[in-house]
């Protein structure tokens, strides 16, 4: 798939939820929790990003990018500490 039609399929349930809104709470507690994946991957994106020069390189997965997104900056930080010790 194109990532132009992924992006665009993506920003098009957005904008629906936005203007359906979801009213249902399992949806509304799904979405909560695919942002913070989506957030959790970008701070694993900025941390691959910035500790190249150190040596560090996380991998992005669904599972790091949960434990990031959920845990914040300290799962970020743990998960390089887990990198720098294992590797």
């Amino acid at each position: 798939m194109e990532p132009i039609v992924v992006v665009a399929v993506i920003a098009g349930l957005i904008l629906l939820l936005l203007l359906v809104g979801a009213p249902l709470k399992p949806i509304r507690f799904l979405g909560q929790g695919l942002i913070k994946v989506v957030i959790g991957a970008v701070f694993l994106f900025f941390l691959n990003a910035l500790g190249n020069q150190a040596g560090v390189h996380v991998p992005i997965n669904i599972i790091t990018a949960s434990v990031s997104g959920f845990l914040g900056i300290p799962g970020v930080a743990a998960l390089a500490a887990i990198d720098y010790w294992v590797m």
